[in-house]
């Protein structure tokens, strides 16, 4: 593991009780019966009940159990041992049959030999990937023939702006919307609670415009079904979005809406 990513898995490590702990996760919501899925994936991956699923870069494992509240038998992947280590406990707690491995996306392999019908990936997941070539490689290599990749991400458009301009009439580019192999350094609050201290300040990203994604998946021998593209966000990505009931974030009424999320179906024949 090199550099970047030693600072971005000790960050992570640190993040992940702030997460638990923070508005945006619910976690509490989640232990009483609830799901931190979005109806977006809901709809556009559809029943999942008895298939085999893979969650990559899984978090402390909440969309990976609500999947399986849903009937999918799981498997969440991340690289940070504490992650993992609520995820599990997480499971326990609620009773839900699930499995997690520890390990980086591109050593998968190393520790698990299976296939799946469903890859699954979302929020602000492509942002940590340096190659995301190898990424697409991991996943086509993980599903089964006849087997389905989804993925729901935040939208590289939605990410160029300064995300700190409170000036609703005045947009400021401030990160690349290309992809460079050099990361870029962050050193911004978290955003499930910016209001917590880290020891690890700064983290490393790799920006991934659309068009590399798709390029790469294809390269990998998948087949894409759809490119969605939604004018909202998961969380307060720009100061100037209002939340709507359903949890979502969007521009304001009369603005011209941005594009902020996007979704990709693939399958392998």
């Amino acid at each position: 593991m090199d550099g970047f990513r030693r600072a971005n898995l000790a960050w992570w490590n640190e993040a992940v009780e702030v997460h638990m702990a923070s508005s945006l996760y619910r976690v509490d919501e989640f232990r009483a019966g609830g799901s931190s899925l979005k109806w977006l994936e809901i709809e556009e991956l559809g029943d999942v009940s008895g298939r085999r699923m893979l969650h990559l870069q899984c978090h402390f494992g909440l969309d990976t159990l609500s999947w399986a509240r849903r009937g999918a038998r799981v498997t969440g992947v991340d690289f940070s041992q504490v992650a993992v280590a609520r995820a599990r406990e997480l499971a326990a707690e609620t009773g839900i049959g699930a499995r997690f491995i520890c390990s980086e996306i591109s050593t998968l392999p190393e520790v698990l030999d299976e296939e799946f019908d469903i890859v699954f990936t979302s929020y602000g997941a492509l942002y940590w990937l340096p190659d995301i070539h190898d990424w697409a490689s991991i996943v086509a290599r993980y599903l089964a023939p006849g087997g389905t990749f989804y993925i729901a991400e935040l939208h590289p458009f939605g990410s160029v702006f300064d995300g700190d301009d409170p000036d609703v009439g005045e947009f400021r580019l401030k990160y690349p919307y290309f992809h460079s192999p050099e990361p870029l350094a962050d050193d911004t609050p978290d955003y499930a609670d910016p209001s917590a201290a880290f020891a690890s300040k700064t983290t490393y990203g790799w920006t991934h415009p659309i068009g590399e994604v798709v390029s790469a998946l294809i390269a990998a021998g998948l087949r894409i079904e759809f490119l969605h593209e939604f004018p909202f966000s998961v969380y307060h990505q720009l100061p100037f979005l209002a939340q709507d009931d359903d949890g979502l974030w969007r521009a304001p009424e009369g603005m011209t809406p941005m594009p902020l999320v996007f979704s990709i179906r693939a399958s392998k024949e």
